[in-house]
């Protein structure tokens, strides 16, 4: 099981401290032996994380200041809404981002949820339907223009006269993609269909047994074999608060069929300490 770190806030003193923070926590958690290092993708902070002024940045161009920090760990986001950029634009950066890091990147994207941050920001937030319809426009247009094929594009709502796309990327025959959330009659088919991972919440064994066995279904449905798609999950909780249990609850997970957790450092401290513990004790303890 690989080992992934998701920052949720910056508890830096002053902006001109984020730089140096972001830094050490790259270098921190890639010393450490994670496998990704996935930032969240919004534009205000969550209100169940901090306050409204907690800094939150761009979450692209984070992840670019990640990769030249780095050597081997994988930067991106967990995940990007599909209302947040269009699509092409999209595939472009996340293409920019896996050949300045050698090929590094991920596609991690999922349907937006925060419709609070649409409204401040002056982004639409479409209903749930058409954001499910642009989420698989994005989906297709991420192979397309990752393939040999820059002809046009038609979708349920967008439209590319061409999906030229230059330069290729390094990592081949794409970067990942990955589908975040669990919803089985939509999400599910989505990561079945175009997904090279799925990414659940810890809810607990029996319902993310549940879920995987629904992505199971739809992949019988489409005549695509299940092991092609990676099943990572985002651990919310603190595993060192009790490390024996949870290590019970990581190994559950993995005889289920979880290859990756995504695990994220207490809000408002200081995360290296949390990645220091998971380097010493929770990546040895699982290998």
């Amino acid at each position: 099981m690989r080992v992934g770190i998701h920052p949720v806030s910056l508890p830096a003193p002053e902006p001109r401290d984020i730089p140096d923070l972001l830094r050490r926590i790259a270098q921190d958690a890639e010393a450490a032996g994670c496998s990704h290092l996935l930032l969240m993708d919004h534009y205000l902070q969550l209100p169940f994380v901090g306050n409204d002024h907690d800094p939150v940045l761009e979450g692209y161009t984070t992840a670019g200041f990640l990769a030249a920090c780095t050597q081997r760990i994988e930067p991106g986001l967990l995940v990007t809404g599909v209302t947040y950029r269009h699509p092409g634009l999209l595939v472009k950066i996340v293409t920019t981002l896996d050949v300045l890091s050698r090929g590094r990147a991920i596609l991690g994207i999922g349907a937006a949820w925060f419709e609070r941050e649409h409204a401040a920001y002056g982004v639409p937030f479409p209903a749930l339907s058409e954001r499910f319809e642009r989420l698989e426009d994005a989906l297709r247009i991420a192979h397309q223009m990752w393939s040999d094929d820059d002809g046009p594009f038609e979708g349920h709502r967008v439209a590319l006269a061409e999906t030229i796309g230059a330069p290729r990327p390094v990592r081949r025959p794409h970067p990942p993609i990955l589908v975040g959330g669990g919803g089985e009659r939509k999400t599910l088919r989505l990561v079945a269909r175009y997904a090279d991972a799925s990414n659940l919440i810890a809810s607990g064994h029996d319902e993310v047994a549940h879920k995987l066995a629904v992505l199971d279904q739809h992949c019988a449905e489409l005549d695509r074999d299940p092991k092609e798609i990676e099943r990572t999950l985002l651990v919310v909780d603190d595993p060192f608060t009790d490390l024996p249990r949870s290590l019970d609850s990581l190994v559950g997970y993995a005889e289920l069929g979880i290859t990756t957790v995504f695990l994220v450092p207490p809000p408002g401290r200081d995360p290296s300490p949390f990645i220091a513990q998971v380097g010493t004790e929770l990546i040895p303890a699982l290998s």
